[in-house]
């Protein structure tokens, strides 16, 4: 069984009482319950706990790791990033949601100032595109997902060009966003997935669901044995250019 950790700073659930009451178990919680729902072990782990709960048992133990941050990310100790690189490179798959995408682990993996990007709270509609509905991500949804309500983000968005660009958002008052892209790194998947600002119930929706729990199943670790570096011995005798 696919082990899934669900990080998140837990900070707005218990300052804004709306986020409080659209997610009373936190949104880690509310993702923890329906990757159970849908046959993945899955855990939470939050900033204020020890390490952030990301100890090097929990993180060994981990086979996705899906990130959310917002209020907090200067907060996540360096020495916590590290290791979650470390891993992502060794092969565990990395889904960050929303505002993580200016996360340290999320910079770090691409490279850049991955935080810039246009924004706006308007409660406005928002049609997530299936641009690849071949991707397995995409498996099971339709041509799109409509949410009534949600916090645009628009271009441009400050990442590498996507291994695969798997969603593209539209935004009511006219924004268009990469909102699901994927990227290799090491052994390890990374897909970012936009949808998800705090205060709307987002991760309620079924089809939101689908597409994480796609997600996870898509990062999972293959078992291809770990790449070899480093000086290597021949694998058949060298004749002599003499």
């Amino acid at each position: 069984m696919v082990k899934v950790t669900v990080w998140n700073e837990n900070r707005h659930e218990r300052i804004n009482p709306l986020v409080g009451e659209i997610y009373p178990d936190g949104i880690h919680g509310a993702i923890a319950g329906f990757l159970s729902e849908a046959g993945y072990d899955a855990g939470t782990a939050t900033l204020d706990e020890p390490e952030h709960g990301l100890t090097d048992d929990v993180l060994n133990r981990t086979d996705v790791l899906i990130w959310w941050g917002h209020l907090a990310h200067h907060e996540v100790e360096e020495a916590v990033v590290e290791k979650v690189y470390d891993r992502v490179l060794k092969g565990m798959g990395l889904i960050v949601l929303h505002s993580g995408h200016a996360s340290k682990i999320f910079a770090k993996l691409l490279g850049t100032r991955t935080g810039q990007l246009k924004w706006r709270e308007a409660d406005e509609k928002e049609r997530i595109w299936v641009i690849d509905p071949a991707h397995p991500i995409a498996s099971g949804l339709g041509e799109y997902i409509e949410l009534p309500q949600e916090e645009m983000y628009g271009e441009h968005f400050n990442i590498p060009a996507p291994d695969q660009l798997v969603f593209v958002s539209w935004f009511e008052g006219g924004e268009v966003f990469r909102s699901g892209v994927t990227y290799h790194r090491g052994q390890g998947k990374i897909f970012y997935f936009r949808p998800g600002h705090e205060t709307y119930p987002t991760y309620h929706n079924k089809e939101i669901q689908k597409v994480i729990a796609n997600g996870v199943r898509w990062a999972a670790p293959s078992n291809a044995s770990e790449p070899v570096y480093g000086n290597a011995s021949p694998l058949e005798p060298i004749r002599s250019k003499a």
